[in-house]
């Protein structure tokens, strides 16, 4: 059961790495097209 509850909150932690990593992207995206348009 331990073994179970470690792999599951691996996977969140990764899935919120991969979450994160893309609002980055979505954020630094918006700025470049804020930038083109001034």
């Amino acid at each position: 059961m331990i073994r179970v509850a470690v792999v599951l909150s691996l996977i969140l932690t990764l899935a919120a790495c991969e979450t994160t990593k893309g609002l980055g992207r979505d954020v630094q995206n918006a700025g470049e097209a804020l930038d083109e348009a001034i």
